[in-house]
């Protein structure tokens, strides 16, 4: 089976693929639907000060609770990450721990089977390219992708299948993160839609801010995209997608393990033959 791990600034979301399972009674609460076939998913906190050999004890610890034995399990590792320090520990765990294995480090000289029409393509995020790859499988067509993680992030694909480019605004959690450091008078809430658009607290202020705020940007940005692109079809991925989507005109469709589905793509491309 392929582990598949993307690192993203604030979370770190890993996932196991494979066609079948050895225990498929074993339905542990990391199970997941099953969909493009990704068996069990976990996400944790990204932390740059886990050691190699911490990674690995994580995840042994992860599968072991699913009841499955990670070298008779893993026979392929594929990562894309955006905090260098945190790759750097992943290819050092993975050459210690699983030198037999094959690995791909989605980044510059990966094939990624997508032209990029960056400036730069060197610039372009790996897991942008893994947004990319995933969505422009699963859907014909223009697409515009908005990853809403930290940042969000908006990326294009023409209907021809090239990576045209994309936007990147602050995020829910750097945008709230700046509000409450700002406004002493502000407090921490919780992100749930609040009872109206117009807020009767400074609770429901916020959240009605954050959640139609940021749906509304989505659809600006959207709409802005098309003027240029023309019609294409709207995935919405990342941590915070389930939340602001469904209060969105534009997003069509909602893909919340979208990078880890490009990333299995992307390894299989690289690798000759490479596992499922």
């Amino acid at each position: 089976m392929l582990l598949a791990i993307d690192v993203g600034n604030t979370e770190t979301v890993i996932g196991l693929f494979g066609d079948s399972l050895s225990t498929p009674d074993a339905v542990g609460f990391g199970r997941a639907s099953g969909e493009h076939g990704l068996a069990y998913h976990w996400r944790m906190s990204t932390l740059t000060e886990r050691t190699p050999d911490e990674y690995a004890m994580m995840l042994s610890q992860l599968l072991d609770l699913e009841g499955l034995d990670v070298r008779a399990t893993v026979h392929a590792i594929a990562i894309s990450s955006s905090a260098p320090a945190v790759t750097t520990q992943l290819r050092r765990m993975a050459a210690r721990w699983f030198a037999d294995t094959p690995l791909t480090v989605l980044g510059p000289g990966v094939k990624s089977g997508m032209p990029i029409l960056y400036d730069n393509p060197r610039e372009v995020g790996a897991d942008r390219i893994a947004d990319a790859v995933g969505a422009h499988d699963l859907y014909d067509g223009a697409l515009i992708i908005v990853d809403m993680g930290t940042a969000t992030v908006f990326d294009v694909v023409s209907a021809a299948g090239e990576y045209l480019g994309g936007a990147i605004a602050p995020g829910v959690a750097i945008s709230l993160e700046a509000l409450y450091k700002q406004a002493s008078a502000l407090r921490s809430v919780e992100l749930v839609e609040p009872r109206s658009v117009i807020g009767r607290s400074t609770v429901e202020s916020i959240q009605s801010g954050v959640l139609y705020g940021f749906a509304a940007q989505v659809d600006g940005m959207v709409a802005r995209i098309k003027q240029e692109l023309g019609e294409a079809t709207v995935i919405a991925t990342g941590g915070l997608a389930s939340l602001i989507a469904p209060h969105t005109t534009s997003v069509t469709h909602v893909e919340p393990w979208l990078t880890l589905h490009g990333l299995r793509i992307v390894h299989e491309r690289h690798h000759s033959g490479a596992p499922r």
